[in-house]
């Protein structure tokens, strides 16, 4: 090895180590001060494509999860007034079945005033839950509603459909064929029990359809949970830190950089031992 004053290359090879052990020392101060291995693209170009992806899906199917919360809030509204509404109808047929009888020695008049005025508290029941025949807010239901979920291999897999149509979507006294219906005679109120058994199945279909609605929105929304708990696990091995390891990584480079500037420092004093070769 040739000895220069013009050319310290000990010193180069002391600083270009310097360098590296600064940059690995500025990275590791970054990941362990933000939580992430993964900062900018540099640090995992396709790693950091695979997360992004995972997070995109993480993103959509949280708010899935409360797409599928508010149809099951829309359901449970429409439940509620079906229920409702199939207890009016256990009294309509009380009524009838009180006018149809011989026994009865009342005022039928009185009876079909109360027949008909649950018949009425069904119509607005019907049409604030959506169910109506016609006009307001009915046909909101008339066909199906689709809840987006995501999570899907496809568009149409990210979806749950919750169809209407196998069944009576509509469900006031029109709907249930009672709307003519009177029990201001016994002839007409043995015309109302076969009508009312009728309404009463017809709307039990619709109370199965909406329940299996329900319940179909309850398992779309365990799958999202589920979805989210491993995309996000995913995403977490790729992009987060690993502290501990981070951790020993940044003792190293203190380690490093302080031996570097030491030797860095005898590097740059070499020359002035040639300087000896002249006394």
């Amino acid at each position: 090895m040739s000895y220069s004053f013009q050319t310290n290359v000990t010193s180069l090879i002391a600083q270009e180590n310097l360098r590296v052990t600064s940059d690995f020392q500025s990275r590791t101060i970054t990941r362990l001060t933000s939580g992430y291995r993964i900062n900018s693209s540099g640090d995992d170009a396709a790693g950091l494509a695979v997360a992004n992806k995972f997070r995109s899906d993480v993103a959509e199917l949280n708010q899935g999860v409360r797409n599928a919360n508010d149809g099951v809030s829309t359901l449970q509204i429409v439940d509620g007034g079906l229920n409702n509404i199939s207890q009016i109808l256990d009294s309509l047929k009380g009524l009838a079945t009180q006018s149809a009888s011989d026994t009865f020695t009342g005022d039928r008049t009185t009876l079909n005033t109360e027949f008909q005025t649950l018949l009425g508290e069904i119509d607005r029941q019907a049409a604030n839950v959506g169910l109506a025949s016609g006009g307001g807010t009915g046909g909101r239901f008339n066909a199906a509603i689709s809840v987006y979920i995501g999570g899907g291999d496809t568009q149409a897999n990210a979806q749950v459909q919750i169809d209407l149509s196998g069944a009576t979507n509509e469900v006031d006294s029109n709907g249930l064929g009672i709307s003519a219906n009177t029990v201001d005679t016994k002839t007409n109120a043995l015309a109302a029990i076969t009508n009312l058994e009728a309404a009463v199945a017809s709307l039990g279909k619709t109370q199965g359809v909406v329940g299996d609605g329900e319940n179909a929105l309850q398992f779309a929304i365990s799958l999202a949970q589920s979805q989210v708990t491993n995309y996000s696990a995913a995403d977490s091995r790729i992009r987060d830190a690993d502290v501990a390891a981070e951790a020993a990584n940044l003792t190293k480079a203190q380690v490093l950089q302080q031996s570097s500037v030491a030797a860095l420092s005898q590097a740059n004093s070499a020359p002035q031992a040639l300087l000896k070769l002249f006394q």
